[in-house]
């Protein structure tokens, strides 16, 4: 690998899709210059890498971030500019080191991550290869990732009646990525008149998905597999199936029971609803289901469909390679939610990816609600060959940056299969 010298370091302040501060950072290597911006979450689990803002009630309510950008532009940049890194984990362990907090509280997880994929970047640059070439990993080679549109939008991304958070539809049997999003933006056009016809809004969430007052579930997946339908697509493995992230940590409430559309549910009859909407729907991948402290209930959820679906950990394991590695002890869940700043550096993101496949996991890379039009994630999944991305609805620039992102790396390397890297089952 081919040592960087840097020679300068700038953040900023930006917006993100929200209209909330984020950083903006931009590394130098001579002539060379690489730039990230940094996504953030509304939806986070509680031991998530710490978001550092500034809390000036005069400036963005509190949200502005120019703290850490004067992080970036002081210690950071003294940091990475005073020698040659043989290696981003290097860099990345430098930096950690720096912070010296469990959380990254002192610098901010926001500095850091902005810092750590700039840097990576460049050392993929320096290596004059594409990004998701450098981000490979051991033992795996790159594919192009199903994506995963969220369509519609509910819980704290919409503020709507509707409990579950996202609803998602995943062209699992596309023959390629430009069928698969192809596929995407049909449906989701076809949803939007289908919303229309019936009177609902089309409005949008913060993830691009429609935001329509549906307040069961099971009322918002038959508009999916109508949409589907109207489209011209069959919805099940041998088409589009369908993923959900009901994010339950939102409606769990104080005496343990879970909320949903009006009707309290014990964790024993929440994991039989979904059991059922198993049964009656093509859902394949069920995110967070359970809420991040219910250890019981996300027990009994894997016993009960673990062999049958895909769910996903991630309030719970907040992209943490020792959570992973507890959880599959404990015989939670089967796959793992994948996000950078959850964490807050690239090369611990990669670790819990390797963690993630040591014990047996799959995993999906996953953008936040906050995001910016940093494509980084997508070049992230085709490296790492995970097979699974989501990145929101096939509309808004933050959004389609992602998905525009795998068109162009699937155009250049037609040889990159596309695809899960695993059989999708319906239960």
């Amino acid at each position: 690998m081919t040592s960087v010298q840097f020679t300068g370091l700038q953040a900023c302040e930006i917006l993100d899709s929200r209209g909330r501060p984020t950083l903006s950072v931009t590394a130098a290597c001579g002539p060379r210059h690489t730039a990230a911006a940094v996504p953030s979450g509304a939806s986070t689990g509680r031991s998530e890498a710490h978001e550092r803002r500034d809390g000036d009630p005069s400036r963005y309510g509190g949200a502005g971030v120019l703290g850490a950008v004067d992080t970036v532009n002081s210690e950071l940049r003294r940091l990475l500019c005073r020698r040659a890194w043989a290696s981003l984990a290097e860099l990345d362990a430098a930096m950690v080191e720096l912070d010296g907090t469990a959380d990254r509280r002192r610098l901010g997880a926001n500095a850091i991550l902005g810092v750590s994929m700039a840097a990576a970047r460049m050392f993929a640059e320096a290596g004059e290869v594409p990004l998701w070439s450098w981000l490979r990993v051991t033992g795996t080679g790159p594919r192009m990732p199903v994506p995963h549109f969220n369509v519609l939008n509910g819980g704290a991304h919409a503020h709507t009646g509707l409990d579950f958070q996202e609803f998602m539809i995943a062209p699992v049997a596309a023959a390629t990525t430009a069928a698969a999003i192809r596929a995407g933006a049909e449906i989701y056009a076809a949803l939007r008149t289908l919303l229309a016809e019936r009177g609902h809004s089309v409005g949008l969430g913060d993830e691009g998905g429609f935001a329509p007052e549906v307040t069961r579930p099971e009322d918002a997946l038959h508009l999916l597999l109508r949409a589907i339908e109207d489209a011209g697509y069959p919805a099940g493995p041998d088409g589009v199936a369908i993923a959900i992230d009901p994010a339950a940590s939102q409606f769990r409430q104080p005496d343990g029971s879970y909320l949903v559309n009006g009707h309290r549910h014990s964790s024993s009859e929440l994991v039989q609803r979904y059991v059922q909407m198993v049964r009656d729907f093509p859902v394949w991948s069920i995110e967070d289901g359970m809420a991040e402290d219910d250890l019981s209930g996300w027990r009994e959820l894997t016993a009960e469909l673990g062999d049958r679906v895909q769910l996903v950990g991630d309030d719970n394991f907040v992209t943490s390679a020792s959570r992973i590695a507890r959880g599959a002890k404990l015989s939670v869940a089967n796959a793992a939610l994948i996000k950078l700043n959850q964490i807050g550096t690239v090369t611990e993101t990669l670790d819990a990816i390797e963690i993630c496949r040591e014990h047996g996991y799959r995993q999906m890379i996953s953008h936040r609600s906050g995001e910016t039009a940093d494509a980084f994630i997508a070049d992230l999944a085709v490296g790492t060959g995970c097979g699974q991305l989501k990145a929101g609805a096939p509309a808004r620039g933050e959004r389609v940056a992602k998905y525009n992102r795998l068109l162009e790396i699937a155009a250049r390397h037609p040889e990159l299969p596309y695809g899960a890297a695993f059989d999708v089952r319906l239960g």
